[in-house]
Parts: structure tokens; sequence; C-alpha cells
């Protein structure tokens, strides 16, 4: 099913420019999608597989690459402020909610590793405007496996302003780790937008931090939530998603464990289990798409002078024709083969 590809170049409220783009289907969505991305990722060729399926299914898919992240600007894979991503994320997904066309459509957030934790953080800045969400070997807890000692952690605080771009936290090779298809994962070690060097101090102190942040406030989230977890996951523990399924107050959630998958369930595994595991995505989003959505009562942003470049893809062909996209000028900012598969339902439909 040949669907449309557009992207949009943006600046946020600290005047850096970001990418965007977006798959839509050629008739009017279902809802719409939101991508957050994991860490060190991007939208436009990683998570493209994820855009082009669920835009064949019927949805508008949306992301955005984080400051330091893909194509955006900023010092590589630097996050000074988590919230900084968050903030972005939400003012930007929101302008796309209130455009005319997708008024009354539910909205939906999709996060990935990293991008689990910033999906939850979204949902937790504004609980009552995500109809809900899909999150994927989300990071929204340290485990014990892994949880640094309190000692070390102090030390790294008292030096994170003094040095906080350095590369001097030592780590495993995360593709490795990640994706389990070897044909794929050399594909993705060859995209080089993807960050592969050693996490910056300061980055990784604010994964941290709010990784147990979340994990103290699991309780809070009550939006309709699909997670989804290899159990063979050396990267985000499985009992990560365990803990937000059995903490949540979500009066509907769902949890499915692939034995055998690793991380990379949507792009590093089998083409038969990732098939799998759209299949199960795309039949959640499905059950929950339709139905009255939350008023938007606040005022859409308006960005100067975006490029835009849209193409029709296939599986065969992508044709790409760029054209400037006209917007009003503002003084306002936009502102990023298993058996046995064990499934946990809850849901008050």
């Amino acid at each position: 099913m040949e669907v449309e590809y557009q992207e949009e170049y943006i600046r946020n409220s600290r005047g850096v420019q970001l990418f965007t783009c977006r798959w839509l289907p050629f008739s009017p969505p279902k809802a719409l999608v939101f991508l957050c991305h994991g860490y060190g990722m991007e939208c436009s060729s990683f998570m493209r597989g994820c855009g082009t399926r669920l835009a064949s299914a019927g949805y508008a898919v949306i992301g955005i690459d984080y400051e330091g992240h893909g194509r955006s600007r900023g010092a590589r894979c630097y996050i000074k402020k988590f919230n900084n991503i968050v903030s972005d994320c939400n003012d930007f997904f929101k302008s796309v909610c209130v455009q005319e066309e997708y008024r009354d459509k539910n909205r939906f957030l999709y996060g990935e590793s990293m991008g689990g934790a910033v999906a939850l953080l979204l949902h937790k800045k504004d609980p009552n405007f995500w109809n809900g969400a899909v999150l994927v070997a989300p990071m929204c807890k340290i485990s014990e496996k892994v949880k640094p000692h309190p000692v070390v952690v102090n030390i790294l605080t008292k030096v994170e302003e003094i040095i906080p771009k350095w590369k001097i936290v030592p780590t495993k090779d995360v593709i490795d780790s990640a994706f389990k298809d070897p044909v794929k994962r050399e594909e993705i070690r060859n995209n080089k937008l993807i960050y592969q060097d050693k996490p910056r101090l300061k980055t990784a102190l604010e994964m941290l931090r709010t990784s147990m942040s979340l994990e103290d406030s699991l309780h809070e989230v009550t939006l309709p939530f699909f997670v989804l977890h290899g159990e063979a996951d050396t990267v985000t523990d499985p009992d990560v998603s365990r803990a937000l399924y059995g903490q949540a107050s979500s009066r509907d959630k769902t949890m499915k464990l692939y034995p055998g998958m690793w991380h990379g369930l949507t792009s590093g595994e089998p083409d038969e289990n990732i098939e799998m595991v759209f299949s199960d995505i795309i039949t959640w989003l499905d059950k929950r798409s339709t139905g009255d959505s939350a008023a938007l009562t606040f005022q859409p942003l308006h960005y100067t002078d975006p490029v835009i470049k849209t193409s029709t893809t296939s599986t065969s062909t992508e044709m790409v024709n760029r054209e400037k996209l006209q917007r009003t000028r503002s003084p306002g900012c936009y502102l990023c083969g298993f058996n046995g598969r064990r499934t946990l339902h809850h849901s008050a439909m």
C-alpha cells in the first residue's frame, strides 16, 4: 500500500532547528500516532518501517528527531535537560493535533526504549490529552541488575556541570545487544544518523534521573497502554515492563512478552517476528481508534519558513518532490518462529 511521506524542519523555543516527518495514508486517517524514538536513534530512516506499516494500516504517523539526534541540530546526543525533549515533543505534537483535518482524531503516543519514557512524561504533563500509548521495551525503571551505586552517582553529579559533554561513560555495544538479525544489525550500524559513541556524562545522568523519577511515579499512569517486551532483552530488563503493568492505575492496560525476542522488537528481529509484533500493535490501536477525542482548546502554533519534502512510497519505488509550505509568520514558536507468547490484559471495556 502506498503512503505519503513528508519532511519538515522547524525551530524550538531555544532556536534549535529540529527535523520532523510524517507518513500519511491517502484516505482520511483513523487516528494520529506520534513517534518517540529511542536514545541515539532517529525517525526518517530507523523508524521508516514503523511509519510505513502504521500508515498502511490507516494511521497518520508523525515523528520528530530530538535535539542533538538524527537530522536535528545540536550537540550530538547531548541531553542537557530531559524535560527539553518532553517539551519539544509536547508542543510540536499538539500543534499537529489542532490542525483542522486532525481535530476530531484520537491521539496515540508510540515510544521505543527511551522514547517510552518520553511518552510517559508527555502523558504526565497532560494526563487527559492522549487516548493511549504503545510502549515498546520502555525505559521507565532502572533494573536492580544495573542500577549504579549511590556513591558513584554522587561523584558523577559533582562534576557534571564541569564536564557535561565528556564521553566518559563506559558502555557495551548496544547495537550488538539490541538487534538479533545480523543483516538488520549491520544496516543499523551503517546508519550514520544513529549515534554510536559513548554516552556523554550529563546525558547519562539525565537518563538515570528520569528513569528513577518515573519508577517512583508509575502508579500515576492512567492512560490506556500496550507495553511490549522481548523476554531475551538485555538492554532494558523485561521486569521494567512488568513493573509498569503491575503499578499503573490505568483501567485499560495490556502487556505482551515475546519469548526469545531481543530489545529491537520492531526493527532487529527476523521479518516474521516483526510482522507479528506490528500485527499486535495495529490490532490494539484499531480497537481504540474510534470514539470521542478530548476537546482541543489551545491555539495552533505557527512556524517560520519551514521546508517540506513530500514523497509517495510503495514497496518498489520512491518519488520525491520538494515544495515550500506557506505558513503564517508568527512571534510564537513550534514548540521530539516463537510459541507461547504471554499476554496480560486488563480493560474496563
